[in-house]
């Protein structure tokens, strides 16, 4: 008579799984407290992830969402003071994306205000790793710095907003035409041309685009570099 026990060598992937399960089963069976309570733990955990979520996570975000759409309704309608008291108060109160975006308006109104200190204080509690948005924030703290002629602050302002556009065509050669600027007001004709020379190397359109020309801009730094 056959015998059908399975050997070692013949043994399936199926019999290590239910040998596995076997051990487990065993396991509970003999640790019934500690499973209870394992589940129990699990339960409770998921409970307050859900209850984060759904009672004060998802209202808290609708909340600030129509605070920064009344906010935003305002500007549109050409109240540029309600709508930054409105931003303002979206800032002081609410977190999310909705409290961070109401930093950059507020920073944008304030700077067209001529306020120049306090829109810097809303662009630093202002962040985004977004290759637009991001690195024009950036480089409207460094415009503040410019009016308030903190030049090497300006200059690296717009140094970062240079890395965080990561070589877009439209937007970092015109980073690079601010620090030329300022570079310019520092008389660092050097450095100025330097730039100039990257420009003209790496965003050759970019002069035509804006109607500039980058090459008598770049004579006249190597000229007074001399």
């Amino acid at each position: 008579m056959a015998n059908n026990k399975p050997t070692e060598e013949n043994r399936t992937s199926i019999d290590e799984v239910n040998d596995t399960l076997t051990g487990i089963g065993e396991k509970v069976q003999s640790n019934p407290k500690v499973v209870v309570w394992s589940c129990i733990a699990v339960t409770a955990v998921v409970a307050l992830i859900l209850l984060y979520v759904y009672v004060i996570r998802q209202p808290a975000q609708n909340a600030a969402n129509n605070a920064l759409g009344q906010a935003d309704i305002e500007l549109l309608m050409g109240n540029d003071s309600i709508a930054l008291a409105k931003y303002q108060q979206v800032a002081a109160d609410h977190g999310y994306s909705a409290g961070n975006l109401a930093n950059l308006n507020a920073a944008i109104l304030l700077y067209k205000k001529g306020d120049y200190e306090k829109a810097l204080s809303y662009l630093k509690d202002y962040s985004s790793s977004e290759s637009v948005i991001g690195a024009s924030a950036k480089s409207l703290e460094g415009d503040c710095y410019v009016n308030l002629k903190q030049y090497p602050q300006a200059i690296d302002c717009y140094k970062k907003a240079v890395k965080i556009s990561d070589n877009n065509p439209h937007y970092t050669p015109a980073f690079l035409l601010k620090e030329a600027t300022v570079l310019r007001e520092q008389k660092d004709f050097k450095a100025e041309a330097a730039i100039y020379e990257q420009i003209l190397k790496d965003y050759p359109a970019y002069g035509t685009e804006i109607g500039v020309d980058i090459k008598k801009y770049l004579e006249r730094a190597q000229d007074a570099a001399k």
